[in-house]
């Protein structure tokens, strides 16, 4: 038995690290870019709704395009460091940590002016 017939038969039971194809992922980041992209047109969808004529639509599903937006704004980056991850990556890798420092700027503005620069104002102190 030859040294590499060795080497070949002990390979055959170990398992393939997982990876997505170059294709594939090179699809999902473009998808994922586009999808943390539109963040902006989802926010402000009700607003042009009701520039348009249609005040209904941001009284009463207003805060749904809200959520919407703020989960888009946090989940596109987290996916996409996923997948880059996972598709070997690494040049797109930054893309998605400036995404994801981006999104958190208006979310940690909203945290702390929103929520809990609003509790210290009502009681007066902090």
């Amino acid at each position: 038995m030859s040294p590499s017939r060795i080497v070949s038969e002990d390979r055959r039971g170990e398992a393939a690290p997982t990876r997505l194809a170059p294709a594939r992922a090179d699809r999902i980041i473009r998808a994922l870019s586009w999808w943390w992209a539109s963040t902006p047109l989802v926010l402000f969808t009700p607003m042009l709704a009701a520039a348009a004529g249609l005040p209904d639509v941001r009284r009463e599903v207003g805060w749904l395009f809200g959520l919407v937006a703020l989960a888009t704004a946090v989940l596109a980056p987290t996916a996409g460091l996923v997948v880059t991850r996972l598709g070997g990556r690494r040049e797109a890798r930054g893309r998605f940590l400036i995404m994801a420092a981006v999104s958190s700027v208006p979310i940690l503005f909203f945290l702390f002016f929103g929520v809990l620069y609003s509790e210290c104002a009502s009681e007066g102190r902090c």
